[in-house]
């Protein structure tokens, strides 16, 4: 599959899921600007490095997603977007009765609303193209529920209604809307929490792994950002012209519980 021509807008994108999606991205061609709210010297090292080990343009653009303003100014700055992932995400866990409430607007807005930006201004320019890709990134938390996570998983199931709705919106169109939905991806955060979470449980690595982070997701493995990637790749390939308006869960069988 070669994306070269075609370029990729990945919010939420110096680290993690957003970074390991822009270099698989890049791997198969395409030019891709990253994002993040930082504009840190690593935010930008970020891109020169995927430029440099895959011969592909990389821009580094600033833009704080909870801002609808800044995330329209993000596509607008790039100037052009084939390919639109929406991906930038925080959490915060708590009960209902105690979730802040600047907790919940600022999930809502970076975890969704951002989207709904983002889109509203990459279709013309897809249209105008003549081919586009909007590929967003969910979770299993936006096709089923946790206590606790209130914000998170209403902005994830309202990511899903936005897909659909975008896929509808462009069905007559060579441009499709799919979400990606995973479960627990092995990512640097992910890693970092991994010491005290056995300390907490006095458990070994590979069981507070087993018993505790992947306790709802079945291989009892972490699904990897690049396969992450790679089914992005897969959604911008031909093979997925038809495939619009739904979900792909990389969750280890989390959902099929």
């Amino acid at each position: 599959m070669s994306l070269h021509g075609k370029t990729a807008i990945i919010t939420g994108s110096t680290s993690g899921i957003g970074l390991g999606i822009a270099r698989e991205l890049a791997r198969a061609g395409a030019d891709v600007v990253l994002n993040s709210f930082s504009d840190s010297p690593e935010d930008h090292a970020a891109a020169r490095d995927i430029a440099a080990e895959y011969g592909v343009t990389a821009r580094y653009i600033q833009a704080d997603m909870s801002k609808g303003e800044e995330a329209r100014a993000l596509v607008e700055r790039a100037g052009v977007c084939d390919i639109l992932v929406n991906n930038a995400g925080i959490q915060h866990v708590c009960a209902i009765e105690d979730f802040p409430a600047a907790k919940w607007d600022a999930i809502i807005a970076i975890n969704m609303s951002s989207a709904f930006h983002t889109t509203a201004v990459a279709l013309p320019l897809m249209r105008k193209a003549g081919w586009g890709r909007v590929i967003n990134i969910a979770s299993a938390h936006g096709l089923t529920a946790s206590p606790y996570k209130s914000a998170y998983v209403t902005a994830k199931h309202g990511m899903v209604g936005f897909t659909k709705v975008t896929a509808l919106e462009t069905a007559r169109e060579p441009i499709t809307a799919n979400a990606i939905c995973p479960g627990y991806v092995l990512t640097p955060l992910v890693e970092a929490q991994i010491p005290d979470t056995m300390a907490k449980y006095g458990m070994g690595r590979e069981e507070v792994i087993e018993k505790v982070l992947l306790e709802r997701q079945p291989s009892k493995e972490f699904a990897t950002v690049g396969q992450l990637g790679q089914t992005a790749v897969f959604l911008c390939s031909d093979a997925a012209a038809q495939i619009t308006g739904t979900t792909i869960s990389v969750d280890g069988g989390w959902t099929a519980l």
